[in-house]
């Protein structure tokens, strides 16, 4: 199992809801035909304009066979969709003085000097948040992943022996010359993190990101309680539930890379945070302008985020990344020329119907 990179580009011509005036508008009903046609057990929606939600729905239930229907506050597991959170958690460093964008791997991590390969020593924060560095985008063919998975230490030790293992050896490209959609890369930035403040990466998530928006509900790996139906339960492509446990998800060493739970309300107060009209500024305006802005070359890959161009729906150029760690799958949209976003979520990985109910939300919500 891995975090898919999956990243759904739509080439188109709640304790988050009492700061309403006016209840969001219920898409529910957008919903429910939608999972009909995908054969998925749930999905959850929400609709951001200048930091309030104005549309959210919820259908389905959390575990295929069962009774349970989504609740408006269950939590969805959002994949590589952390990656836009550990690059905004990199950003908050950095405006800090603690880190920086052109801070090196070789400047970060002098005691692995005699064994990291000369390459790496000069990567960049950068480049590894905006996946130009090099680091390989499969770390199954050297063991990697098992060694991830078998370990028992904390998962500081892990993104510790991931970033020894991977950078022992040559990198799979010249650094800065070539996009590789990299899980290890994200892993490695965040342990950069850990590094520059002798904090782990989940606590520094919860002191710096969390607490701040009030994700009361965010946290790591699988939601909910095993032989408890309490929360959504992931589901294999064949459609059979999957219980929490170490099965459920990907190792905990590559958290910074996608392993980030939360309801679909506190997410949407971090993705509020991304847009123009944000009552909370976590990082400096040219930092957040940093974090949104592709590296060159093809695919345009900023930050965590996937740059489209010409987009009638969103005035123009749209932010959009979707995350699965093969069990769920989740997509968000950005639109910052209408100060606006879409938010997706299926306890199944259903690209397709993640695509159909964001196209459903757009014809429903953006006809202007």
């Amino acid at each position: 199992m891995k975090t898919i990179p999956v990243m759904i580009l739509i080439m188109l011509a709640p304790a988050f809801f009492h700061c309403r005036a006016a209840p969001p508008k219920d898409v529910s009903s957008l919903l429910v035909p939608i999972i009909q046609q995908n054969d998925v057990p749930g999905m959850a929606a929400a609709v951001l304009r200048k930091g309030e939600i104005v549309a959210f729905g919820v259908a389905g239930v959390r575990t295929r066979g069962k009774g349970d229907k989504i609740a408006a506050t269950d939590l969805f597991h959002l994949g590589s969709d952390t990656k836009a959170m550990t690059a905004f958690l990199c950003g908050i460093l950095v405006d800090e003085g603690k880190l920086k964008w052109s801070q090196t791997l070789g400047e970060t991590f002098p005691e692995l000097k005699k064994t990291m390969h000369p390459q790496y020593q000069a990567v960049t924060l950068e480049q590894l948040l905006t996946q130009r560095s090099g680091a390989p985008g499969d770390v199954e063919k050297d063991e990697i992943w098992g060694r991830l998975y078998q370990h028992r230490g904390s998962a500081t030790s892990a993104r510790q022996m991931l970033l020894r293992a991977v950078t022992s050896k040559p990198p799979a490209a010249t650094p800065g010359e070539k996009y590789i959609y990299s899980n290890a890369g994200f892993s490695i930035a965040g342990h950069m993190a850990e590094k520059a403040t002798g904090k782990p990466w989940e606590d520094l998530m919860r002191e710096k990101i969390f607490r701040p928006l009030g994700m009361t509900t965010a946290g790591f790996g699988p939601p909910g309680t095993p032989a408890k139906n309490d929360q959504p339960r992931g589901h294999k492509a064949g459609g059979s539930p999957v219980e929490p446990g170490p099965a459920a998800d990907n190792p905990a060493g590559i958290g910074p890379a996608g392993t980030v739970h939360c309801s679909i309300g506190d997410w949407a107060k971090f993705i509020a945070a991304q847009l123009p009209s944000s009552k909370v500024k976590l990082v400096k305006p040219e930092t957040l302008q940093k974090l949104h802005t592709p590296a060159p070359g093809e695919p345009k890959y900023a930050m965590g985020w996937i740059v489209a161009d010409d987009q009638p729906w969103a005035g123009g150029r749209a932010l959009s990344h979707a995350g699965s760690n093969t069990m769920w799958m989740v997509v968000a949209w950005l639109a910052p020329a209408k100060d606006s976003a879409i938010l997706v979520t299926c306890n199944q990985a259903s690209g397709k119907a993640c695509n159909d109910a964001v196209l459903a939300l757009i014809g429903d919500l953006f006809k202007d």
